[in-house]
């Protein structure tokens, strides 16, 4: 499943965000982007991962990072749970996994004794080159802007 490495071009994607408005890589060249992959919106995990990030923000800006999420959940999802938790960074509706899939986040899946397909969260952070600086796929939602900057 899992084939990207630090240093590899980040795979460039065409999705579209809370809003319906289409979303790519290249609209962040020349900038610094985090791009964390999480299973659904409003979940336990989830919300701490996402209020971490929230609560980071400004000091993410600060160092000139972009913030996008990647679920497979639906815009209009997206749309509340955004304005549920106040996040201040945009999310991808990716319902046909084509952006988790092509960063290899994508696959197989155990929970409870049952097997299924779905998002292994995992975050990336890319350069303003396109670059592939920093890959985490051991997540610590609630303290994941410490595990990015700290």
């Amino acid at each position: 499943m899992f084939h990207l490495k630090v240093g590899d071009a980040a795979p460039d994607f065409t999705s579209v965000n809370e809003k319906n408005e289409t979303i790519s890589l290249s609209d962040y060249k020349g900038k610094k982007l985090v791009i964390y992959f999480y299973p659904k919106d409003d979940t336990p995990g989830c919300t701490a991962q996402a209020c971490s990030l929230r609560d980071g923000y400004p000091m993410f800006q600060s160092k000139g990072y972009e913030i996008l999420g990647v679920s497979p959940d639906a815009p209009k999802k997206h749309v509340k749970f955004i304005e549920k938790y106040s996040l201040p960074f945009s999310l991808l509706a990716d319902e046909t996994h084509a952006v988790a899939e092509s960063y290899g986040v994508w696959g197989q899946k155990k929970f409870m004794g049952r097997t299924y397909d779905g998002i292994h969260r995992t975050t990336f952070v890319i350069d303003e080159n396109g670059t592939i600086e920093q890959i985490i796929e051991k997540v610590d939602t609630a303290g994941h802007t410490e595990q990015l900057i700290g």
